[in-house]
């Protein structure tokens, strides 16, 4: 969209106002955004300087095309669905390798080179170039995913649509996710990071820091390039004193830790020969 300001406007009335939302101007508004959503133009959340801006009114213009949107059967090759959402087709043109049975949903960003294999991208999320989403791996609503990420297989980054305001799960540039993580809640992963094999973290998950002689805890945000392993803390209960899931970083990347968790090349080359 050149110009943003007529669609927020229409959107954010139509989110206060239930009456306009079956008008012709509204639902129109409703699918230029999704449209741009699905083609980059406008994403969910945009990098800053030095942090994130989320577009709360993106997010609302999802919620209310879920509202408009009919349920219909769609049929994709082989393949029966009954659901609201289109699903994304364009991969060739996009030069997006889609592993059967992968799912994009329409109104998600997927830039040149992104290798989805069995797994599941929802509405509203964007991945950037040369990101690898592994097999049984999601990726939920709105997430940000930046260049030449690893999700590795059955891991879920998790999506969030209400509230509007909230933080996405942001995965910058670089990131390793290993097998079976679960990243929820807005958390964000700074760029280069990487985090074995399931680490679970919530907003509310002590991430602490014990490389040096005292512990540092953070809430939410991983730190770029640190290496992050499960670990476990004591807290004191009325019922006594328990273990606690948290994640422990362990240290910074290296060229051995960049070794290990180097993407395979041989599965990246997807282009069309001509």
């Amino acid at each position: 969209m050149n110009d943003n300001r007529t669609y927020i406007q229409t959107i954010e009335a139509a989110w206060e106002d239930k009456t306009l939302r079956t008008q012709p101007a509204t639902q129109s508004a409703i699918r230029e955004v999704i449209h741009d959503l699905d083609t980059g133009k406008t994403r969910i959340a945009t990098p800053t300087h030095n942090s994130w801006q989320i577009n709360e009114w993106a997010k609302k213009a999802i919620s209310l095309y879920f509202m408009m949107q009919e349920m219909e059967m769609m049929e994709i090759g082989p393949y029966t669905y009954y659901d609201k959402i289109p699903l994304k087709q364009n991969f060739k043109e996009l030069n997006v390798r889609v592993v059967p049975p992968a799912v994009a949903r329409y109104g998600t960003c997927l830039r040149e080179g992104v290798i989805l294999m069995a797994s599941y991208v929802n509405i509203g999320a964007y991945i950037d170039s040369g990101t690898m989403v592994d097999i049984g791996a999601v990726v939920g609503s709105c997430a940000q995913v930046g260049k030449n990420v690893h999700i590795s297989g059955g891991a879920i980054i998790g999506g969030v649509l209400e509230p509007p305001q909230a933080q996405p799960v942001i995965i910058e540039d670089g990131a390793f996710i290993g097998a079976g993580c679960v990243i929820v809640e807005g958390v964000m992963v700074g760029k280069e990071a990487v985090l074995g094999s399931n680490v679970s973290i919530t907003m509310s998950t002590h991430i602490i820091d014990v490389t040096t002689d005292e512990p540092q805890t953070y809430k939410g945000y991983i730190p770029p390039r640190s290496v992050v392993i499960p670990g476990a803390y004591s807290k004191h209960f009325p019922a006594g004193t328990y273990h606690v899931p948290c994640a422990l970083i362990i240290g910074k990347r290296t060229s051995n830790t960049d070794a290990k968790v180097a993407l395979n090349e041989a599965l990246r080359i997807h282009h069309t020969k001509h």
